[in-house]
């Protein structure tokens, strides 16, 4: 089995408000995929789903091809999950913490536990409760690795961290992803520590997904083109996948999603010529996509 994940068509509703839309995407072993949006996205909401935290209203979700409402013993067995709030019983300190979960865990390694503690530099009998943030953050990653599991979902780990413990989270993901083949779905809203970790990245607006591909293609498929007409216009062309538009006159400006075959052609068409074009940071196509304006230089 080569997809670790898969959604499906995946509808979902609270009251009147619709949080998922038709969301479907698929994760297959050994990669690592970031969900970037913003807040009230979907993010979240599609991660409790994959959890089994949340059952399907509209179509399905399958983790390792399994229902993870239906299956949730062995789903949650090979899941990894870390979020911006941990959730660690505070009372507790580090080595109890350990023992509790490797109770839970029949493949949990105490001696790669270990490793990474010390990596981390957390005080095995410190009480989490008496834990910075960034240490508690650290702490949570040790146990979502420690038991090797087959996926890593990882919701704003490092929201709110200094940079160096975001910088220690994500080297331990990528560790974990090249030394051990493991698969991580990682949601963020920093979208530089996206283009650090990810293979493929997806971004959900309004609960709907708006593109999902590998991260060279989406870059390589966003760009800004500037047309030159003969003549001046008062609106802009009706060009196909193009959005964004500014200017006037003889000279239009657009942030286009598609194949440079296909806005030659298409600025062809309107009686256009293209100027002028360069590529986007994965930073101007989320803030294009979520209806912000972009600026160039």
């Amino acid at each position: 089995m080569t997809d670790i994940l898969r959604v499906e068509h995946l509808s979902r509703k609270f009251g009147e408000k619709l949080a998922l839309n038709d969301v479907s995407l698929t994760l297959k072993k050994g990669k690592v995929l970031g969900l970037i949006g913003e807040n009230g996205a979907g993010k979240t909401t599609l991660i409790k789903h994959i959890l089994g935290l949340l059952t399907a209203q509209e179509g399905s979700v399958h983790v390792f091809g399994l229902n993870p409402v239906q299956d949730p013993a062995t789903v949650l067995a090979n899941i990894g999950y870390l979020a911006e709030e941990d959730g660690l019983p505070s009372w507790m300190r580090v080595h109890e913490l350990q023992r509790y979960f490797q109770g839970f865990y029949a493949n949990w390694d105490q001696a790669y536990a270990e490793d990474l503690r010390e990596k981390f530099r957390i005080d095995r009998r410190a009480r989490i409760g008496q834990l910075s943030k960034g240490q508690r953050a650290r702490v949570g990653l040790m146990a979502a690795l420690a038991y090797r599991p087959e996926l890593l979902l990882l919701d704003e780990p490092s929201s709110g961290l200094d940079p160096i413990v975001r910088r220690e989270i994500l080297t331990s993901i990528v560790r974990a992803v090249a030394n051990e083949n493991r698969t991580v779905l990682f949601s963020s809203h920093l979208l530089s520590e996206i283009e650090m970790v990810a293979d493929e990245v997806a971004m959900i607006r309004d609960g709907e997904i708006l593109f999902c591909d590998e991260l060279d293609a989406v870059k390589q498929s966003h760009r800004r083109v500037t047309l030159s007409f003969d003549e001046t216009r008062s609106a802009p062309p009706n060009v196909p996948d193009a959005f964004c538009w500014e200017g006037g006159g003889r000279e239009w400006r657009c942030l286009y999603s598609g194949r440079t075959t296909t806005i030659d052609a298409a600025a062809a068409l309107v009686g256009a010529r293209i100027v002028e074009q360069d590529w986007l940071t994965l930073d101007e196509i989320f803030l294009a996509r979520s209806g912000g304006e972009v600026s160039h230089s």
